[in-house]
């Protein structure tokens, strides 16, 4: 085996390294790194360049179906994916949130079974982000998490057992330039789990979890594979037993839908389930057919969980979980509690508690939320309609999803002025506040991330690209949209702290925003801006 000197020869980490972040970039761990980049990195750009081919085809008009080549799996009832791992068998409040110090403590501290600590959607990327997380999440581990800022200690509880935690990577698509092996990249997706994993693997079994995770964004199972082949190389590489590591993947794009089965097969002794991301799926249901009339959805607020293609994929994703053994993980309430106003908190906390009886009744196993204070509503209406760990048993064998349902865009609503000007708010707010370093913003009493921005700029896009006549009667092109964005962006920043970067945010998205240019993901056309890749730093 050769030595990790030897393997460290091409690796370069262009970011500041701080005394802290030392005992998580450890030549062992850069080494690991190393390894993983050079064995499947080739294998991630192969099945990346699939996705493109795959958009081409749907952009030509050849909607998505069941793979005819997988049908044995599909119909083959044996298989099965993993028991619930320690720690996951019961799940039914998860909070999640992005992993700076506070967020971390609060989060630990919460009424909640399990906490998803994201480097993903909620994260903007920053090496000081990607770095302090994991230092963090080390720290919390090992209960050294404690830390005082001004006047107020946060200390994590010592009175109950913690929620047993959950870390999400980036996904495929998304480098970490900061670190390059061999002159390239690393993929953020093997970066932020390698870290992880190589670290905190051994010492969370040692606690009575394991090393588990959220995956995300992905588009088809053979990008599945390549995560389990992730996962069964960390393991040997540690002398690990293969299946300790679980992984729960997101439904969150349209093609994933349609290979549910084969994700979890491909998956299986590391399947934890499945997880409906509501909000990235909306984005990719538009993104994948922006160019078919066919598809264009109406205001975002009448885009409902029970609008006919929404809840075709709950149906189909409940019963394909339970038919394998393995957890449906139900949505996000994004809410934020609204402290100034009674009745419209009142109202707001009654919506969530109306989502979450959908989920319960609907089979779900758990459910997210981005709140500490919405954990006791949820919490209330899992209690209640499941007395149980989880619902497994709940089959759903009455559930039939076909194509066409998955794919069934008729819905009421309409397209208005007003749902003009709430997407270019939350993309621009979002967008304002990515660049800044900060991966979830309020708005309007919800936390914003990632998704609902990606579902704000491609609504915008899809509308420009069609030319739709509003309610009002207006044709949505480019000279109108425009105009919006600049009364939009000026009313925004001139109420923002000095220093702000509405007009920066304003001219990325005014090229996303007028059926033209389309960027894969808001997040790698920013990313430059919130890199500074500097020489590289001797390990």
């Amino acid at each position: 085996m050769a030595s990790i000197e030897a393997v460290n020869e091409g690796v370069a980490i262009h970011g500041s390294i701080s005394k802290q972040a030392q005992k998580i970039l450890t030549p062992e761990a850069t080494a690991f790194l190393a390894l993983l980049h050079r064995s499947f990195n080739a294998t991630r750009k192969n099945l990346l360049q699939r996705r493109a081919i795959r958009q081409a085809e749907l952009d030509k008009g050849v909607l998505p179906d069941f793979l005819p080549e997988t049908k044995h799996i599909r119909e083959n009832d044996a298989w099965k994916g993993a028991p619930p791992a320690p720690g996951l068998v019961d799940r039914r409040i998860e909070i999640t949130g992005p992993t700076d110090r506070k967020m971390v403590v609060n989060a630990l501290n919460s009424n909640v079974w399990t906490y998803m600590a994201d480097f993903e959607d909620s994260s903007a990327p920053t090496w000081e982000n990607m770095i302090n997380g994991q230092i963090n999440l080390y720290d919390a581990i090992r209960k050294q998490v404690d830390f005082k800022q001004g006047e107020k200690e946060y200390k994590l509880r010592t009175d109950r057992v913690l929620p047993t935690l959950i870390a999400r990577a980036r996904g495929w698509h998304l480098d970490e330039k900061h670190f390059t092996v061999d002159g390239e990249p690393i993929s953020g997706s093997l970066f932020d789990f390698g870290l992880y994993f190589f670290h905190n693997a051994q010492e969370l079994v040692n606690r009575g979890t394991g090393p588990y995770f959220y995956l995300p964004k992905m588009e088809s199972h053979l990008e599945a594979r390549l995560w389990n082949d992730v996962f069964n190389l960390a393991q040997d590489y540690i002398g690990m037993r293969r299946g300790t590591i679980r992984g729960t993947v997101l439904i969150e794009t349209i093609t994933a839908a349609f290979e549910m089965d084969e994700i979890i097969y491909e998956l299986r002794d590391h399947s934890s389930g499945l997880n409906c991301g509501r909000w990235d799926y909306i984005f990719s249901v538009i993104k994948k057919f922006r160019q078919n009339p066919n598809f264009v959805l109406p205001d975002r607020s009448a885009v409902t969980m029970t609008v006919p293609f929404m809840d075709s994929y709950v149906r189909l994703l409940i019963k394909t979980c339970h038919r394998r053994g393995v957890h449906a993980m139900g949505g996000m309430a994004a809410q934020i509690p609204i402290k100034d106003n009674k009745e419209a908190n009142d109202a707001a906390m009654n919506n969530v508690r109306q989502d979450k009886l959908r989920e319960v009744r609907a089979g779900h196993d758990g459910t997210w939320v981005a709140h500490p204070a919405l954990a006791s509503i949820a919490a209330e209406v899992f209690n209640k309609h499941m007395p149980t760990p989880n619902q497994l048993f709940n089959r759903r064998e009455d559930v039939h999803v076909t194509a066409n349902d998955l794919l069934n865009m008729n819905m009421p609503g309409k397209i208005t002025e007003e749902g003009i000007r709430k997407n270019l708010n939350i993309g621009l707010g979002y967008m304002e506040g990515w660049l800044r370093g900060i991966g979830c913003v309020p708005i309007n009493y919800l936390m914003e991330d990632a998704a609902t921005a990606e579902v704000s700029r491609s609504q915008l896009w899809q509308w420009c690209r069609h030319g739709v006549k509003t309610a009002e009667g207006k044709t949505v092109d480019k000279a109108y949209a425009q105009r919006l964005l600049k009364e939009q962006t000026d009313e925004l920043a001139s109420k923002a702290p000095k220093g702000n970067k509405y007009h920066l945010a304003a001219q990325y998205f005014s090229g996303q925003i007028v059926g033209e240019d389309y960027a894969d993901f808001l997040t790698s056309l920013l990313y430059n801006e919130i890199t500074s890749v500097g020489p590289a730093a001797k390990l």
